[in-house]
């Protein structure tokens, strides 16, 4: 652009886009509540296009977690013995199962949400974090449909959850800021980066047995459990949902400080990755 005596031409492109690869997290962050309805509508045809030609319908749901359930009791409580706290295993694998299937499930369609909604992309205008958010929705359909079974589970074991339940609300904040941070830096990190797609399948195999679902936190030497919950929040969640929900006890207040601490730094730092990646991502997907 040429500037003669100080003054820009008529034709000089506007400020905004000058600069519209900078990242302003929170007026992102309105557009993506004004367009909450959208993310509903993405989350409601995701839902039902998933189960639409399965027989089992949304029963699927709950199958996999119940699959692993019955194989975690034949390997892990027998073979290895863990100790659960005078809870039945059962339960003590299942509540671990759910934050898992919770977050596996997100990670798994997150990681895709952009490519297959390229269409749209190219389109219409919208904020591409609503594909991430309608997915981590989704994960949590399926999770709620699940929890069910925790309830039908607790009466034939006769064991009721404790008071000290009321934890579960701040347990489930760090357990989604977790995810989302997960999702929203698979979803955009993928578009760039196609082999990802083939190397998530093998981090989620490796993150069920690194992350305690069928074995206990204490498991992790105390040295390195800042660390650790540091890199993996949901291994502190998962122990938070045991201790409260089956042992009657508070959260460990050190993991789980490290662990929420660690995703909202998480989330912050994805959400400004994928904003600074938005501008490509209609043109490489």
């Amino acid at each position: 652009m040429v500037v003669v005596g100080g003054v820009e031409p008529p034709d000089a492109p506007p400020p905004e886009i000058l600069h519209r690869s900078r990242v302003r997290l929170w007026s992102s962050l309105r557009e993506v509540w004004h367009s909450r309805e959208l993310v509903l509508t993405l989350s409601q045809r995701d839902f039902l296009v998933r189960y639409k030609q399965a027989e089992l319908g949304i029963a699927w749901a709950v199958v996999t977690p119940l699959v692993l359930v019955g194989v975690f009791s034949v390997v892990f409580k027998r073979v290895v013995n863990v100790d659960t706290h005078g809870a039945p295993y059962v339960l003590f694998s299942y509540v671990g199962l759910l934050p898992w299937t919770f977050f596996s499930g997100a990670l798994s369609q997150a990681s895709n949400t952009l490519l297959t909604n390229r269409a749209l992309l190219n389109r219409v205008r919208l904020p591409r974090e609503v594909f991430a958010v309608s997915t981590v929705l989704v994960a949590g359909i399926d999770t709620a449909i699940s929890t069910v079974i925790l309830g039908g589970l607790f009466v034939v074991y006769t064991f009721m959850p404790h008071a000290t339940s009321i934890w579960i609300p701040a347990l489930l904040a760090v357990q989604i800021l977790f995810t989302m941070a997960v999702a929203l830096f698979a979803s955009v990190a993928v578009v760039y980066l196609r082999d990802l797609r083939l190397t998530i399948p093998i981090v989620l195999q490796f993150g069920l047995f690194a992350t305690p679902v069928a074995w206990g936190l204490e498991k992790v030497p105390r040295g390195f459990l800042p660390y650790y919950s540091a890199l993996n929040p949901l291994g502190p969640v998962i122990d938070g949902y045991r201790r409260t929900i089956l042992e009657g006890r508070a959260p460990d207040v050190m993991p789980f400080t490290v662990a929420a601490v660690s995703s909202v730094v998480m989330v912050l730092g994805a959400y400004w990755l994928f904003k600074r990646l938005e501008p490509g991502i209609a043109d490489v997907a």
